[in-house]
């Protein structure tokens, strides 16, 4: 898909609000019941004898957003595709409250998701049609609606990029070629990739990292990406994401329906991946550093053991009362690693962690557990921007409790209530230090969605990705 700002030709497309229904021809659809401008509503007329168009319905006036510019263009494009129109011409006015540029970059970005296919695997693939979008906004306003087009480019191949990577399967996707992808991507757009195989992670002692990776033949992977484009500012943001390229469960061991979608237990790592990809394509006034633990959890004569009691980077103990509590054990050490090791001064951590976040909010929010309520708001804010549902729990001593093991300083699962609190406070047990800004993001549910919502097609979804680029470039 090509954009043009300031450039006629193509389709018309019409934008129509719900309570402005105006013109014979409109009310004559909507007396048919064909068309009545609700949001996401589209009709197109490609009879040769008329002038082509194609109607965009954007529901009451006062109602418009970003989400619904998002869903309703999402709408549009899908039916260009389908139909196979090669240019289109947007006329864009002035839409209540909303500025140019986050107007220009909601469209962009609903249209572009359009085009996102999950089908490198099939042989009788089918090649999209390309659009030409002739994209006019209020006269005056052309550059501000360039810098949202571009951006909303940039931000969806960084988004294509997590979802292609969390829904490729494990044969495809293992810690080294994961690892390939990071440094191949990143180093491309300026970032500093350094990947540290098995000896390199034994040499830091990251016990309860190479615990969970001691069962697959596949190498642990720590993979470690620096982008640093402030010199004014002493802020350094870690991004941290789990890298779990399969997990079986170990020794408790998942049922084969369960297994199944388990390649994409690397969520994290993925949206991790694509969020650096994303500031630093768009040059992000920001310094982050980025680390990823990855490994497979399997089962051999070696692997690790419910029972067993191991170690960390930090030196705290762990006793292992559950194998498929592994990912926070990679979590606790990569953890430490960038804020001990790299000098993180904030940290986000992302992971496809708990089945009690999807029981409780299913696949439309994601869970965090966060020890500072500003460094939060900030999320929020880019949250409502990027069109992403947050939800903070609670950090209550209770919960801290249940981590507490009578043979050992920590155990890895905190049992059968409050699991997505439990997990979040035991990966924030491991920053070096414990006032330091932090907040944890259970996608297990937002990661990888089992039916279409919205400008999302379902498997993976590349959540997190715009949210972590708002808060960070401070954009939102």
């Amino acid at each position: 898909m090509k954009f043009n700002i300031a450039k006629q030709g193509g389709i018309v497309a019409q934008l129509v609000f719900e309570d402005k229904i105006d013109g014979s021809y409109l009310n004559y659809l909507k007396e048919k019941e064909l068309f009545s401008g609700k949001a996401e509503e589209v009709y197109y007329n490609l009879d040769a004898d008329l002038k082509a168009r194609i109607f965009i319905g954007l529901g009451k006036e006062e109602k418009i957003d970003l989400e619904v510019l998002r869903k309703s263009f999402f709408k549009a494009a899908s039916e260009l595709l389908k139909n196979k129109i090669t240019e289109v011409e947007l006329n864009i006015p002035k839409l209540n409250n909303l500025c140019t540029y986050k107007t220009a970059s909601a469209i962009a970005e609903g249209m572009l998701h359009a085009t996102y296919q999950y089908d490198k695997f099939k042989s009788d693939r089918k090649e999209l049609t390309e659009i030409t979008v002739n994209y006019n906004p209020e006269k005056g306003k052309e550059e501000r609606a360039q810098k949202g087009v571009n951006e909303a480019v940039k931000l969806m191949e960084a988004v294509f990029l997590t979802r292609d990577l969390v829904n490729q399967p494990a044969n495809i996707i293992y810690p080294e070629t994961l690892a390939q992808i990071a440094k191949e991507k990143l180093e491309a757009k300026g970032v500093k990739v350094t990947v540290h195989g098995k000896k390199e992670i034994e040499a830091l002692k990251m016990e309860a990292f190479l615990s969970v990776a001691r069962a697959s033949t596949k190498e642990p992977k720590l993979i470690v990406m620096e982008y640093y484009n402030n010199p004014d500012s002493d802020e350094k943001i870690a991004l941290v994401g789990k890298g779990l390229t399969y997990d079986s469960g170990g020794y408790a061991i998942k049922p084969a329906t369960s297994m199944v979608t388990m390649f994409t237990d690397m969520g994290g790592s993925g949206t991790v991946i694509g969020a650096v990809h994303a500031l630093a394509d768009l040059k992000a006034k920001v310094n982050v550093v980025a680390v990823v633990a990855s490994c497979e959890n399997m089962i051999s004569g070696d692997g690790y053991r419910n029972g067993d009691i191991i170690g960390s980077m930090s030196g705290k103990t762990i006793e292992i009362i559950n194998t498929d509590a592994e990912g926070r054990l990679t979590l606790a050490d990569a953890v430490y690693y960038a804020t001990k090791n790299l000098g993180a001064t904030k940290l986000i951590d992302l992971a496809t962690l708990t089945g009690a976040c999807v029981s409780a909010f299913g696949e439309q929010v994601s869970g965090a557990v966060t020890n500072n309520d500003e460094f939060f708001a900030d999320l929020v804010k880019a949250n409502e921007r990027a069109g992403e549902i947050v939800w903070k729990m609670p950090t209550i001593d209770y919960y801290k409790k249940m981590n507490e093991s009578k043979v050992a300083d920590l155990k890895n699962s905190g049992g059968k209530f409050g699991g997505m609190m439990t997990a979040g406070l035991f990966v924030g047990s491991f920053l070096a230090k414990e006032d330091i800004p932090w907040i944890h993001l259970d996608i297990a549910g937002t990661a990888y969605i089992t039916e279409n919502s919205g400008y999302l097609k379902e498997k993976a979804t590349g959540t997190l990705v715009k949210s972590l680029y708002y808060m960070l470039s401070k954009e939102a």
